[in-house]
């Protein structure tokens, strides 16, 4: 009886170590492919708020996750403008939109965007000691870029929360501070 015991726990183990490893596996956030940066026509790529246009050549990592969404979820800020002609590209993804810079407004990376779930959700960002709830109106395109669709900006890393001017006034951060911070994030 005591063998047949210490089978049946020894079994119960291994699946509990295996569930666990398997659950842990499913949270992480790897690496969904790569592209190939093209060199952007003349006046094709737009650096409003320092953006970065790709290089011709380089290698850019694409995701088509994020980090788990928690009530304190860990996430760097960007500076992005949501109107037309801004460095935000076409119109807003939730609403086929333009969007004024002075509305707390985000775009948030694809698995976070999470196939527009999201859209015109509010979410509350934490950072420089403030915080402000923004709406979401967009998705930062971790799967793709450098190309036309992309304004010739490399595809977004997988944990931005991209900001309208108005986040960054709400949050206090100085002018010339603008454009990346550490923050946190949850739905609001």
């Amino acid at each position: 009886m005591k063998s047949v015991f210490t089978k049946s726990c020894s079994l119960a183990l291994l699946f509990l170590l295996l569930t666990s490893c398997m659950h842990s596996e499913a949270q992480q956030c790897r690496p969904s492919g790569r592209i190939k940066g093209k060199k952007a026509p003349a006046g094709q790529c737009n650096q409003e708020n320092d953006s970065d246009c790709c290089k011709q050549g380089k290698m850019y990592t694409t995701y088509e996750c994020s980090p788990e969404v928690s009530g304190n979820t860990k996430a760097y800020l960007t500076l992005n403008s949501f109107e037309k002609n801004g460095d935000g590209g076409g119109p807003s993804e939730c609403d086929n939109q333009y969007h004024s810079d002075d509305t707390p407004i985000v775009a948030l990376s694809t698995g976070w965007f999470n196939h527009k779930s999201r859209c015109h959700n509010k979410i509350t960002i934490h950072g420089n000691g403030r915080s402000v709830d923004a709406m979401v109106v967009d998705e930062c395109d971790s799967t793709m870029g450098c190309d036309a669709d992309h304004d010739y900006q490399p595809p977004c890393p997988n944990n931005i929360v991209d900001a309208s001017k108005a986040v960054w006034e709400a949050l206090g951060v100085p002018h010339d501070q603008w454009g990346g911070l550490q923050i946190t994030w949850s739905d609001a």
